[in-house]
Formats: structure tokens, sequence, C-alpha cells
């Protein structure tokens, strides 16, 4: 039977921006176009979970079973925290678990795309967000078998909550981003790491950049801090490189896309990735390649759209 997935995270209103360039200090330039959207890497992340588990009608495709999806967070009084939750009911997400917070605003990410690249600048404010300050609250529905967390919260928050899932019997997937160095203690209870080539490089404190042929040695290096299921590092256009432990381990190719907007590739990968677990009862099966290139597949759907949450595909998208 499949399992259920519970994301732990951020909901942010994105004001994104796309211009040929980006301006230089006090550079006054004109941007290209604009538009305001839903986002926030652990909201991505859950409306991932939703599309990849679904077709655009919300039927469930063939020789499936329906994953529930639940969003953990917070958001502000105000318009944006109402509009928001609205939206993940649209995506077919249980918003059970979101709560809104008193006297505090939604938290915004002002992100800037250049045209040229797709690559873009985040700005992240987090408001409502940050609203539980380092008080630890548990947060972990029960029906969750897979739980998704990121660091656009409170760092005790994410660590009591990643303790608690462990000891609770779920599977948890940890997405270190925004980067910063994680407690020693902590790699125990992650199931599934998975990171991008400077994530990588923050959590081992590396002094030179990342090469192909350290990929190997730095998953058994997290193996060694104790990770016990898998280590994914994603490697943007190259593809991604995964390790199970005492299992199989291997390189998986880039899609083919024509890039607009990277914004939410990260976060649609990881959805990917969750949705296959949670088909496979929370647990990842001795050879996960075809979870791979699956996750890989809707990340590069994603980067050919424009925008963040709005760019994640569904599944008859694939």
């Amino acid at each position: 039977m499949p399992g259920s997935i519970a994301v732990i995270g951020s909901l942010n209103i994105d004001f994104i921006t796309r211009t040929p360039r980006v301006p230089a200090g006090g550079e006054t330039l004109e941007a290209s176009s604009s538009d305001t959207g839903f986002g926030g890497k652990g909201a991505n992340q859950a409306v991932a979970c939703a599309r990849l588990s679904r077709n655009s009608d919300g039927s469930t495709p063939v020789a499936s079973t329906p994953i529930k999806v639940s969003m953990v967070g917070f958001v502000g009084e105000d318009s944006f925290g109402s509009d928001f939750i609205a939206a993940m009911k649209e995506t077919f997400i249980d918003t059970t678990h979101i709560q809104k917070v008193t006297g505090q605003k939604t938290g915004i990410a002002n992100i800037i795309v250049e045209e040229k690249t797709g690559e873009n600048r985040i700005l992240f404010c987090p408001n409502a967000n940050f609203a539980g300050g380092d008080e630890a609250k548990d947060l972990i529905p029960e029906d969750a078998d897979v739980v998704v967390f990121q660091l656009e919260m409170p760092l005790a928050q994410v660590v009591h909550n990643i303790k608690l899932a462990h000891s609770k019997g779920k599977y948890v997937i940890m997405n270190p981003a925004p980067a910063q160095k994680l407690p020693e203690d902590l790699y125990q209870y992650i199931d599934c790491l998975i990171m991008n080539e400077s994530e990588a490089d923050i959590l081992r404190e590396a002094k030179e950049e990342l090469k192909d042929d350290d990929l190997p040695q730095i998953c058994e290096d997290f193996f060694r801090r104790g990770v016990p299921d898998m280590v994914v590092i994603t490697l943007g256009a190259k593809g991604v490189y995964h390790s199970a432990k005492s299992r199989t381990s291997g390189h998986t190719p880039g899609r083919k896309a024509k890039v607009v907007d990277t914004t939410a590739a990260g976060d649609t990968f990881v959805g990917g990735l969750a949705v296959e677990i949670a088909k496979n009862g929370g647990k990842t099966p001795e050879a996960p390649a075809k979870m791979i290139e699956f996750a890989n597949s809707a990340a590069a759907r994603t980067v050919e759209k424009p925008g963040a949450m709005s760019a994640i595909p569904w599944f008859n998208e694939l």
C-alpha cells in the first residue's frame, strides 16, 4: 500500500522579476516582466508531491492509489495567508496543519531571473515561517509515512521534528536548503539526504569545489556521518548522482530541456522522489534508479516554464 506524505516547511509569496541581466550596484534597469505567485521551498515541494501523484483533473494515474499530501507550516494573518491556504486546497493538499499566526505577515521571496541563462537570485524574508522561533513544537502528522524537511524554518524546529519523525517510524527526507551546517548527530535520523553541489560543499565544509570524481566518496562520507539509507546529489544540467547504502549507486544523466527558469527545479525533484518513496510504502527498493529518473524528468519539465509553483508539472504532463 502506498504511504502518505507530510511536508514540513515554508510558505512564501513570490515576487518574480525577469531581467535581461542583473543590475550593477546603484544601477536602475528596466525589467522585462514581473509576476506574483505562491512559493516557498516547503509549499513548492508539497505541490510537487500532489501534482506528481495526480493528473491535472485530480484523477489518480492508472494502476495507482491516491497519495495523501499534507502541508505543515505557518502563514500570516493577512490576505496572502488566506489566499495561500485556498491555493493549496485547489491542488488537492490537506491544509489542516497550516497555522495562521496572529500579528504576523506571510513570508515573501523576491526572485530575480536572468533571462539569458534562466538562473535565479532569491531574497527570502521568513515572517510567519519563523513565528515559532526556537521553541520546539511537535509538527508531525500522525498519519504521515514520509516526512519532508528543508531549512526555511528555524533550525531548532527542524532538528526537533526530524528526530520526532524518526522516533515515530516515519521515512525522513531532508533537503538542506538554504544550506547551513547541520548538527553532526542529526544525520542518523535522516533516511534520505538530497542536496545540490553547493549545498553538499557547505555541509561538508569543503575547501575545494566538488568534482564529479568526488561524488562516490562524498556519499560515503555522509553515510559515515550516519545517513542510514540514501544520499542524492543533484547536478543541474549534468543530472543526478545517488548512492543507496550497501546497495547500488550511479549517475542519471540530465534530461534535455529548454531552460526558461530554474526556480523550482530542485523542489520538484524532491517532491518527485518523495512520491516514488511513498508509492513504495515509505521505503526505497534495492535499486532506486527508476525513482531518480522519475524525479529528474519532472525537474526537467519544470525548468521549461516560468515561475515557481506554477511551473511544476502534473503526472500526465510528464
